[in-house]
């Protein structure tokens, strides 16, 4: 996203927020269902999206067509979406995504962790090439994708997961479905209050050290980290991190390639 884009979706994050106790599960699922429209409208996704456009002729087109269909929080983060600048109209499909994943989040029922449920079925999906392959062909029909995942994840998944899951297998906007998913996982965590660590080991991690990694996170980011354990052999030893944009690479296999640079330099 662009800055302009950035600052737009912080703006509506905090419209959320004012709104979350009068948020349902059902302003999530209508929130994507918008994002899914206007991914498949251009035009309608450029009249909402578009920059210079004025304001309020931007709130009329969306309350024409969606006060009848959104609750009323959901059409109050619409109208505050369309009201805002974005730096494409591609953004606003992104950022409507964003805040439907959010309110899923924050109507979650005590003791759900939606963002838990999300990683352990990336690491179903990824540790299948088939089933990896039929849920994030961009060949594969989007209906067929998201039978597929209804079929998987019906009655072992919370019906929030299985609404972001289906909504990200038919709409992937050109990102693989391990990208998708860890994605969707960041942003729940975030919207919770933790930061959450990509860890990369080449094999699983004790409690002891699990905790005093988690805590050593902590500590450095300032706040709460959740960790998201990956297992990859071809580290060979130590561990690959990453939270958000930073990445702490003190793999094995990391000091071995630079290693290899330093004698072929």
């Amino acid at each position: 996203m662009g800055s302009a884009s950035r600052e737009a979706l912080v703006e509506a994050q905090g419209v959320l927020n004012s709104l979350a106790t009068k948020l349902t599960a059902e302003a999530g699922e209508q929130l994507l269902l918008v994002a899914r429209s206007l991914n498949e409208n251009s035009a309608l996704r450029s009249v909402i999206g578009d920059p210079v456009a004025d304001d309020e002729a931007k709130i009329t087109v969306v309350n024409r067509l969606f006060s009848d269909l959104l609750s009323e929080p959901a059409l109050t983060l619409l109208q505050t979406v369309a009201s805002s600048r974005w730096s494409s109209p591609e953004d606003v499909v992104g950022g409507l995504e964003d805040l439907g994943i959010r309110v899923f989040a924050v109507t979650a029922p005590a003791g759900l962790s939606i963002d838990e449920e999300i990683l352990a079925i990336n690491v179903a999906v990824s540790s299948n090439s088939e089933l990896e392959l039929a849920l994030g062909s961009t060949l594969s029909i989007s209906d067929a994708k998201v039978a597929l995942a209804n079929r998987l994840l019906s009655g072992k998944a919370s019906s929030a997961t299985l609404s972001i899951v289906t909504h990200l297998v038919s709409m992937p906007r050109g990102r693989r479905i391990g990208e998708l998913l860890t994605g969707a996982a960041k942003i729940v965590a975030e919207q919770m209050g933790f930061a959450l660590a990509t860890v990369r080991a080449a094999q699983s991690l004790d409690a002891a050290r699990s905790e005093r990694l988690q805590k050593s996170l902590s500590r450095s980011y300032g706040g709460p980290v959740k960790i998201n354990l990956i297992i990859d052999p071809t580290i060979i030893g130590g561990l690959h991190i990453q939270i958000g944009d930073d990445v702490i690479d003190a793999s094995v296999s990391s000091r071995l390639s630079e290693l290899r640079r330093q004698l072929v330099g």
